[in-house]
This record gives structure tokens, sequence and C-alpha cells, in this order.
């Protein structure tokens, strides 16, 4: 399963109602680098025959076989990691270096 927060939900529609992609949903990847850390990719596209579906924050998101156990139990968040760039952050349990934020 993948979660989205409501401010990556956001960001996801306003993206999608931009690009004219309304309806489309959101494919999120991973690779596994040399180091062991995961390379992370999302666009918008169709959902193929061996795709795994999930729904998230009103969200259709999309995973191929291939990145399906390299992401599951992942969230990701929109935020403002240095003053006027917001980015999409992967919080990912099965990534190497993810550590999970403290309060």
């Amino acid at each position: 399963m993948i979660t989205l927060t409501a401010e990556a939900a956001k960001q996801i529609r306003h993206s999608a109602k931009e690009s004219n992609l309304d309806g489309l949903p959101i494919r999120f990847a991973g690779t596994r680098n040399s180091d062991g850390s995961i390379h992370y990719g999302m666009g918008f596209d169709d959902v193929k025959e061996t795709d795994t579906t999930y729904t998230s924050e009103g969200v259709d998101i999309i995973v191929s076989v291939a990145s399906k156990d390299l992401l599951d139990g992942m969230t990701v968040d929109y935020v403002e990691l240095e003053d006027g760039k917001p980015q999409f952050i992967f919080m990912n349990p099965n990534d190497p270096n993810y550590a999970p934020p403290t309060e």
C-alpha cells in the first residue's frame, strides 16, 4: 500500500489539472541503486493489466509488479524543506536511507 498525505494529494490533483491529465492515475516507480538506496519516479500514466492499484486521499495510484515490493508501505508527502522550494518526499521503510521523522 502507498499512502499520500493530504498535501501530496492536493499537489498531484493540481498538477494533473494544469497538465490536462485529469482522470489519469499517478504511477510511482522505484529502482534499487548500487548502494541499496531507492531511486524514485512518478508521473501520470495509464493502468496496465499487471499493475497494482490503490486509492489514497482520493487519488488513484498505480505501481508496476517490478516496483511493488520496493514501494510497499511508503508514504508520499509534499513539503517545503528549503524556503520557497516545495518538493515531494518519499518516506519508505524499504529504503535503507530512510529515517522516520521525529517530533
